[in-house]
């Protein structure tokens, strides 16, 4: 086609791993999910990429000013419908560009199609527009054009706003995490970056804007259509839908081109944290720990063993009996996860004869309600008084079992709660691998936040999953499925290379936030951390093998070898593209530094010098790790000097350890 001058691709295989019976490269490195070609483009002295139908990371030099501006498809239940793309035409100019295709939105509801013509113009600006038609009738929760505001470049920083009256008003991107929309009923804003002036216009649907952080995206979205119109709303067949918009900058006398040339991690040794309270969660398989399961979970020495029972269930005892079990076997505290209906005064004393009874070791009780997505007052009071006279030194908390966004819209002010719990999971609007990295930082504003808003009470968070455990619009717990389909709760990616490097980006910004305590994944199976002594039952989506250790479990046996260290600020020159968690006495340092992309990394470490012994988990040993979770311990050290250039491999895990007295940090 004429007007191509470019085309990069982000993902990149090599051949240097050991073959194995079925496990693929990709699943290697990121559980199946290929990271997507990408353009590199230019407005102007505006640079951005373009990436299936998205544009993202729109800068003016070193500034990000939009992180994406994409469309999204909504069915009734909120569920996002990933569109199949076609007939696309591009054009690319030095300065400019022009993208034309087509996507079809279609699942069991919905059939939906519509064309997009997006136009990036030498004179520092960008024109989005869709036609859309439905070719069948359906209900939605929304249709149209969404924009992405990065926290870091926007938080606390004022916006013009216009709304669709023409009344004109100045107000301000949140600090802390909003409950409501800081913006509503707008049809144009302004806001400004360093000395550059950016607006927006929007034509076809009045747009209003969120604070993306409620569910730990790492950003402000503006979207149409306002929530104060009722949702689902029925769209008929043949019914059509057009929108536009525009935006410009007005860029400063200075524009910085290029990009940040510094590559490097700093550690900050005088800004340090306590290392939280780290558990696992009881597995969701329906079979029993085994005696080699537990021997080999015992050794990671986690703090805590979230089970989750539903004490309006006639059998909830059964689940209680078998955690206490697993507990004792894995010499773990319990942390409870209590659910009731309205009978929980009865209910409440039948749990309290059962603790009676057995006396069990019981370290955290999190109270929760089967239809409240908060934990009502009267139950709180009610429970937590019978429970502190007969467990007196338990700490009972109380919060959501869903997202922060439960919780930050009706925050449990209770005398008798210790703490407020909510839970993570990266995955609430988007699934790629990029916006799992690029929101990893959000996860320390929500414990930021809930420490602001929770009046001195602990956070804690749990459980931390990589996928969505349930549909948090409809439901306040996870079902059990009753077929035996691959679940949605499941992602491969967790038994991959990139699932250790997110689990180290999510385990650095919550263990540097102040946390109290957190609890991760479950222990076995193909949501766990090691598979376990049953092969996978989704061989073809999740290619495990019985006995597999997940890198994931690594990262967790390195950081809790040595509880006494303390957690050691430290900032990655690029975060989307590697990043690292640190812990140090002054004297003994670990670091674990995870490359997130498919490409070699070359690091510096600023803050700590002298040497020290690195073992990096990349494609080339994944299959002698994945074998032997002794493999932090036994495999060759690697002797490395911390005033040199580090290595990473793509998506690779790297364990820096030294305990030597010619070290400083």
């Amino acid at each position: 086609m004429d007007g191509i001058s470019l085309y990069v691709f982000t993902i990149i295989y090599t051949d240097f791993m050991p073959d194995r019976n079925h496990i693929e490269k990709n699943h290697i490195f990121c559980g199946g999910h290929l990271s997507k070609p990408v353009l590199k483009l230019k407005a102007g002295n505006l640079s951005m990429i373009y990436e299936e139908g998205n544009i993202r990371y729109i800068s003016s030099g070193k500034n990000e000013i939009l992180r994406m501006i994409y469309s999204a498809v909504r069915d009734k239940k909120w569920l996002t419908i990933s569109p199949e793309i076609s007939d696309e035409k591009i054009e690319i100019q030095p300065d400019s560009f022009r993208i034309i295709y087509r996507c079809l939105y279609k699942s069991e509801d919905i059939n939906f199609s519509a064309w997009y013509r997006i136009e990036g113009k030498s004179d520092n600006s960008l024109n989005f527009s869709f036609e859309g038609e439905a070719l069948n009738t359906f209900e939605k929760c929304r249709i149209g054009f969404c924009i992405l505001h990065p926290v870091e470049a926007c938080s606390g920083k004022p916006c013009n706003i216009i709304h669709s009256d023409g009344h004109e008003e100045t107000l301000s991107f949140p600090v802390y995490i909003s409950p409501d929309q800081p913006f509503l009923d707008i049809i144009s804003m302004k806001w400004k970056v360093d000395e550059s002036d950016y607006s927006l216009v929007f034509s076809g649907d009045v747009f209003e804007t969120e604070d993306q952080r409620n569910w730990t995206d790492a950003s402000f979205k503006t979207y149409c259509t306002p929530l104060s119109i009722p949702c689902p709303a029925t769209i008929r067949k043949g019914e059509k839908i057009n929108q536009r918009i525009e935006f410009k900058s007005e860029l400063g006398s200075i524009v910085e081109t290029g990009e940040i040339n510094e590559v490097k991690i700093v550690i900050n040794p005088d800004q340090t944290y306590a290392l939280p309270l780290i558990g696992i969660g009881r597995s969701t398989r329906h079979t029993p720990l085994t005696d080699k399961e537990l021997n080999v979970l015992r050794t990671l020495d986690f703090d805590h063993y979230r089970t989750d029972l539903f004490l309006y269930n006639s059998n909830w005892r059964d689940d209680a009996e078998m955690a206490v079990r697993e507990a004792a076997g894995l010499d773990y505290s319990l942390e409870l996860a209590l659910f009731f209906d309205n009978n929980y005064i009865s209910q409440s004393e039948g749990f309290v004869n059962w603790v009676n009874e057995r006396q069990p070791k019981i370290s955290f009780i999190s109270l929760f309600h089967k239809t409240e997505s908060v934990t009502p007052e009267m139950l709180m009071d009610t429970v937590a008084s019978m429970l502190k006279k007969t467990i007196p030194d338990v700490i009972i908390g109380s919060g959501t079992n869903a997202n922060f966004a439960q919780l930050n819209r009706t925050f449990p002010f209770y005398d008798l709660s210790d703490y407020i719990c909510y839970s993570i999971h990266p995955q609430e609007h988007a699934s790629d691998n990029s916006t799992m990295i690029e929101n990893l930082r959000a996860q320390s504003d929500s414990v930021k936040s809930a420490m602001h808003y929770s009046e001195g009470k602990d956070i804690r968070i749990s459980p931390v999953t990589i996928q969505r455990r349930f549909n948090a619009n409809i439901e306040n717990y996870e079902t059990s499925s009753s077929d035996n389909s691959f679940p949605t709760q499941i992602d491969s990616r967790l038994m991959s290379l990139f699932g250790a490097g997110w689990t180290t980006g999510s385990l650095k910004y919550l263990c540097e936030s102040g946390v109290k305590g957190v609890t991760f994944y479950e222990t076995v199976g193909e949501r766990g951390i090691i598979q376990g002594d049953y092969s996978s039952q989704w061989p073809d989506k999740f290619q495990s093998d019985a006995g597999m250790i997940f890198p994931a479990a690594f990262v967790f046996k390195f950081l809790l070898e040595d509880k006494s260290l303390r957690v050691i600020i430290s900032s990655s020159s690029h975060p989307l593209k590697f990043d690292s968690i640190v812990l140090s006495d002054g004297k003994k340092t670990k670091i674990i530094a995870a490359n997130f992309t498919s490409e070699q990394q070359h690091i510096s470490i600023e803050g700590i010098t002298g040497y020290a012994g690195m073992r990096q988990l990349s494609a080339e040993n994944y299959l002698v790790a994945t074998s032997d979770l002794k493999w932090t311990e036994s495999s060759p050290l690697t002797k490395i000097s911390l005033n040199e250039m580090l290595l990473m491999e793509p998506f690779s895990i790297s364990f820096i350890n030294t305990d030597r007295n010619d070290n400083n940090i």
